[in-house]
């Protein structure tokens, strides 16, 4: 009781807090919403104004071909029909190449002979329907049916639905709506005839009405796929399921029965009407050709923003809105000739009027059809009213539109169901082809919706205090984003750490105890809880204990098992290295086999041995499987739960995405976090996004990437990852990078990994230049021997892998080469540097060039890689002094030589506007390009000297970094422990003062220069506590977190037996043999020196080709005139350039610009996905967070008011943003 009003007392009074300070990139609300409004809008305005332009343009062919406009002359009227033949085969067209190019490079599946001839008879009575009707009929007809016709293609899918929703018995309120629809559209039919037949007749009309009547049927059939399914009819569902397989093929069969029925149609109707084909020039009339151009051109950008509006999931506003208004405001743009005086027509000198007064005068000629009809008011009421009644037709067939429910960026496949819009029917096609479903199937799907499970596994070892407190917050962030609750939830997370060496011996090696990291671990984990859990942090209001917690002995160690305030678990999985096999791989294979193969194996086992179905079982199963995410995390990686999501829409919509990616963005300060922080940058910018929109990502980092569960446990994936090195090869491969043999495994097996760039994660990177060296000294020969190991299985990878295409391969192999010969590249640009400034003869330059690398490639073989790091850092300054003085000369020789189109003017030039645009379109990160100029001051110290390093020091397979913090920390926190014990033993109630402990902790702070030691709270409070020799460690660690309790429990025996079965195949410690160990050294250096001999030898043949080819002098080198940015050249003037130089300028040339496309493609997707994200998950997180606010205020006035509470607005408003 005491003890309690004690810790009261200094609650009243200690009651300010230090809350963690997270870097939070999140864009503000405000911009967000306006970044999403105006995206909607320029979207929503564009598919408008571009269904208008293309209704219009194709309204106009159909008037320039009618015998009563006299924009053209009668005898060149086919010239209007074959532009009209050309407008209905263009997407034919456009369908052809790119199922002939998905048919190459991607699936080549066969349809079945009844699906070829149904494909057949389908396609060519809708390409017959759509000829008659546009060239044969619509020609003879007055520009208010023309305008409206099309709309009664929609018939026989108001029909489907009604029969759809009778099978289905639906409530009838919701089948008066296509009824009323085939309704409109028969009293349209009934009109448009009465308006001809009564008030106009003549033989002619009565054919083309009959025509247009049976034209707009066929074309009708177009979508009979829609409604399949529906209908409970095995042939046609089969028939259905074969076409989706076989897209590809079942695409190119269509596309050739439409050209050529279309053709067919064309070419016969031209003699058959009394016209002449030979009036058509081999160029056409220019109106015509524009009016074609525009079309199509209009159409394909109005279908493909379409399809970005439903991405973005503006379905209603940016899709089906503005098509409806852009179908019936095409008459008010044709009207408007009525109110405007258009010039007179001259058919001789049409070419001579303005674009401007063309239009008006094709608008006016248009209206001509009308007063040509010779139609009395009777007439004309019941054209309006046909053509009124068939627009409400297509919106009452069409309206189901407005109760679909869509997913974030949904496949497009899943949104439409042919893959190509109808050139003459825009609209109406765009409208129809969107996928019906029935309201009860919308019920059904969305109560069956299945929850997604995500795991995040983050692998430590010796994280400082400041790392762990990112991970844990982020873990804590995402807990508070996704509350675990009885209800139905989308996405279900579950948190896993496993901490590499978590135990050191005690009591002279009898014990062993949870050593200071795991310590701090516990530290941090219970700060971050009290901050999560103290929703209000006022001091009137008792403050709730610490719920209990778990700690479990395992066989592999030991488990905290954490309940978070919102209801998630997180589990610390502390690996004792004597028991279980350590390092991260053996830390990723511990946490998928316990995850995937125990935990996702282990309840469907059980069921199976209940006596359920086995068929019913492996479906379920599989379901599972490929609704199970691991996201695999560094222990410092900083994410927000954003982040999270929008890596799970990728894996969660597309089912082929085996793993997927963020944007990594390196943190900490200094000249090495800046050089990193652009070359990340570039690197995601143009390299990942390369690689995302050609093929595959081959690298997604460990240290924040989210893997599919199917794809994990696929055939020579998880168990060959599990594949314990042997030779020098696997060391290289297997060890030095995993994340990245991981990545090869899936691509290999099919799977498709990509980048998503709005998915932010932030990791801390090396400061130090050693450590810098180090970490690359592994990436680099990782990443060679996994990209020869998948371009090696290339030809096999792109069978399996749709995703992989052979120019993909072709693309990587030519940056592969880019890559290797990158020191001969430097040097050149080096020898470049020595020509510019000291004005050196280009043989000696590049002599004087390859002496520094050379020797230091030598000395690397000699000195140790300490003393090697030294000299490279030395080297890198003096390059970078050099580097500074390369561009000075080249800004200096463009003044000199009064023009930039020099080769290294225009090269130093383009790179700067190529990075500065690309920083540009990535507006949060464009203050990045400050960090440019570092950069390029280290590209020699980046590519040259690294390279050597890496290669001459690829027998060292240690990991390099988060090696020296270890002894340094120990040594600190070995020092409180001392002080700790004196003064335990003298009885002191105090320590030594505050002056005398940080000087005895100083020297050993100073050996760590990348981490930041913090003594947490409770450790410099030991004292309190008494220390016993013989204790366990969960005893241990129970009396360290005496005020955040830990329960100790026990595994089920299952699982104790799972864990030491696993240990005893896969995870056992390694035995040090040292007759082995000496082998390896042997292989890994006569591997060394195979790849070194082999890899500069290719530098080597470069240079020296370089050197004979400036030998030869100008009998062979290329002569570029001076050009002078007027225009102007003087070809007394030349600069000249070497083959091989300026094909090597070409092809890097061409690399960039080829990435730079693929990135300004990914941009526009990545911004769909944001705003989808912004429109979707933000609104149903505001909702969530209403309803807890709701409940929480009817708790609190259900409550009695017992206290008056003071809250200071500044500390919630920290609290908030720690959040």
């Amino acid at each position: 009781m005491e003890k309690q009003q004690r810790h009261e007392f200094r609650r009243s009074w200690d009651a300010c807090r230090e809350v963690p300070i997270i870097q939070d990139e999140q864009i503000p609300k405000k911009r967000v919403q306006c970044l999403k409004w105006f995206s909607c809008a320029i979207v929503g305005i564009l598919v408008f104004v571009l269904a208008l332009l293309s209704k219009t343009s194709f309204i106009l062919l159909i008037t320039i071909g009618n015998n009563q406009t006299e924009i053209i002359s009668s005898e060149k009227k086919p010239t209007a029909l074959l532009g009209i033949g050309f407008v209905l085969v263009g997407p034919s067209v456009l369908l052809l190449l790119k199922s002939t190019w998905k048919f190459i490079f991607k699936s080549a599946a066969m349809p079945s002979k009844k699906t070829v001839l149904w494909v057949l008879c389908v396609e060519f009575l809708v390409a017959l329907g759509a000829a008659i009707l546009t060239i044969v009929a619509m020609p003879h007809f007055d520009i208010i049916t023309n305008v409206m016709i099309l709309n009664s293609v929609s018939i026989l899918s108001a029909v489907f639905q009604v029969v759809a929703e009778c099978l289905a018995k639906e409530r009838k309120r919701l089948i008066m709506l296509p009824v009323c629809s085939i309704f409109f559209i028969v009293l349209g039919y009934v009109l448009f005839a009465v308006s001809y037949l009564v008030f106009e007749s003549s033989p002619k009309i009565k054919v083309s009405i009959g025509l247009a009547i049976v034209g707009t049927i066929c074309v009708s059939v177009n979508w009979w796929e829609n409604y399949s399914t529906l209908f409970s009819v095995s042939s046609l569902e089969d028939i259905s399921k074969d076409i989706a397989q076989s897209r590809n093929v079942v695409c190119i069969i269509s596309s050739l029965v439409r050209i050529l029925i279309t053709s067919a149609v064309a070419g016969a109707y031209v003699p058959l009407s009394g016209q002449d084909w030979k009036s058509v020039k081999l160029v056409f009339e220019t109106v015509v050709i524009s009016l074609v151009a525009i079309q199509i051109a209009s159409s394909a950008l109005c279908h493909w923003f379409v399809v970005v509006a439903c991405k973005m999931h503006a379905l209603h506003r940016c899709f089906a809105l503005p098509i409806y208004l852009a179908s019936i405001t095409v008459l008010p743009v044709f009207f408007i000739s009525f109110a405007v005086k258009p010039p007179e027509s001259n058919q001789t000198n049409i070419q001579a009027i303005s674009s401007d007064k063309l239009l008006l005068l094709m608008l006016t000629d248009a209206m001509k059809t009308l007063h040509a009809s010779n139609m009395e008011t009777g007439g004309l009421a019941c054209l309006i009213c046909s053509a009124f009644s068939w627009w409400l037709g297509l919106m009452l067939s069409t309206f189901y539109i407005w109760f679909l429910k869509i997913h974030r960026i949904e496949r497009t496949q899943d949104l439409f169901v042919r893959r190509m819009y109808e050139g003459a029917f825009l609209e109406q096609s765009m409208l129809l082809n969107t996928r019906f479903e029935i309201r009860k199937r919308i019920k059904e799907k969305q109560c069956a919706k299945e929850t997604i499970r995500v795991f995040l596994c983050a692998t430590m070892w010796h994280e400082t205090y400041d790392e762990m407190m990112k991970i844990i917050i982020s873990m804590f962030r995402l807990d508070k984003y996704r509350p675990k609750t009885d209800k139905h939830s989308d996405v279900a997370f579950e948190f896993h750490i496993y901490f590499d060496d978590a135990f050191k011996d005690v009591d002279n090696g009898r014990q062993r105890h949870a050593n200071e990291y795991a310590e701090i671990l516990v530290d941090v984990i219970k700060e971050v809880y009290t901050i999560f859990s103290e929703e209000d942090p006022c001091i009137f209001k008792q403050m709730p204990p610490l719920p209990w917690q778990k700690i479990i002995n395992t066989p592999y160690g030991g488990r905290l098992e954490y309940t978070l305030p919102k209801g998630n678990v997180m589990m610390v999985h502390l690996k004792d290295k004597q028991l279980i096999r350590h390092k991260k791989r053996w830390s990723q294979i511990m946490y998928l086999y316990y995850i995937l193969g125990w935990r996702l194996n282990k309840k469907y086992f059980k069921k199976f041995e209940a006596g359920e179905e086995l068929e019913s079982l492996k479906e379920r199963l599989k379901r599972d499987k490929e609704n199970t995410y691991i996201l695999a995390l560094d222990g410092d990686t900083d994410f927000q739960p954003s982040a999270v999501m929008l890596l799970i829409d990728r894996l969660k919509l597309y089912p082929e995405v085996g793993a997927a990616c963020g944007r990594i963005h390196p943190t900490g300060t200094g000249p090495m976090v800046w050089y990193q922080k652009f070359e990340y940058a570039v690197g995601h910018w143009l390299q990942k996004t390369a690689e995302h929109v050609f093929g595959c990502v081959l690298c997604s980092p460990g240290c924040f990437s989210l893997f599919r569960g199917a794809a994990l446990m696929d055939d020579n994936v998880m168990k060959r990852y599990t594949t314990k090195a042997t030779e020098a090869s696997h060391y290289v491969q297997y060890d030095q990078g995993e994340d990245r043999w991981l990545c090869t495994l899936l691509l290999q097996q099919g799977w498709r990994v990509e980048y998503n760039a709005a998915s932010d994660a932030y990791t801390n990177a090396p400061q130090d230049f050693k450590e810098f060296y180090n970490q690359r000294r592994r990436w680099g020969p990782s990443t060679m021997a996994n990209t020869i190991d998948l371009l090696g299985s290339g030809g096999l990878t792109s069978q399996k892998n749709s995703s992989i295409s052979k120019l993909y391969i072709l693309y990587q192999i030519i940056s592969m080469a880019a890559s290797i010969l990158g020191p001969a590249t430097i040097c050149l640009m080096i020898s470049g540097s020595f020509v510019f400034i000291l004005k050196l003869n280009e043989n000696i330059a590049l002599a004087l060039a390859i002496v520094p690398p050379t020797v230091y490639l030598i000395l690397c073989f000699k000195l140790k890689s300490d003393m090697q790091i030294k000299i490279a850092a030395i080297m890198s300054v003096l390059y970078a002094f050099l580097m500074a003085g390369t561009i000075l000369s080249i800004i200096g020789d463009l003044v000199k030589q009064k023009t930039f189109l020099t080769p290294s003017g225009l090269f130093l030039i383009g790179m700067v506007v190529l990075y500065i645009i690309t920083a540009g379109l990535h507006p949060q990160e464009f203050s990045l390009v400050i960090y440019g100029l570092l950069y390029f001051l280290c590209i020699p110290s980046g590519y040259l000297l690294l390279a050597i390093y890496s290669i001459v020091n690829m027998n060292n397979v240690t990991w390099g970094t988060r090696e020296t913090g270890s002894q340094a920390k120990s040594t600190a926190v070995d020092t409180i422990k001392k002080k700790v014990m004196n003064a335990i033993c003298c009885k002191c109630p105090c320590l030594e003062s505050e002056e005398d402990l940080s000087q005895e902790i100083l020297p050993a702070e100073t050996i760590t220069k990348t981490e930041k030691t913090h003594i947490p709270l409770e450790t410099q409070r030991a004292h309190e506590l008494p220390l016993h020799p013989h204790q366990t460690w969960i005893e241990h660690l129970q009396m360290k977190s005496y005020d955040f309790p830990l329960h100790e429990s026990a595994l089920p025996m299952d699982e104790i037996d799972f864990w030491r079965e696993l240990l005893k195949k896969y995870l056992e410690p390694l035995k040090e043999n040292k007759e082995e160990q000496e082998k390896i050294a042997n292989d890994l250096r006569e591997l060394r020196n195979k790849v070194t001999f082999a890899f500069f030898f290719c530098n080597a043949l470069w240079l020296v080709a370089t050197f004979f080819l400036q030998a030869i002098g100008d009998s062979i080198s290329i002569k570029i005139p001076k050009i002078y940015p007027n225009g102007t050249y003087d070809a007394n003037e030349v600069f000249s350039l070497d083959p091989i130089a300026l094909m090597f300028l070409l092809s890097f040339a061409l690399l960039l610009i080829v990435q730079f496309v693929a990135m300004l493609y990914h941009r526009i997707y990545t911004l769909i996905h944001f705003v989808s994200y912004a429109d979707t998950e933000i609104k149903a997180c505001r909702k969530q967070s209403h309803q807890i606010q709701y409940s929480n205020y009817q708790h609190e006035t259900d409550e009695p008011d017992t206290a008056l509470c003071f809250q200071n607005p500044s500390v919630l408003r920290r609290a908030v943003t720690s959040v």
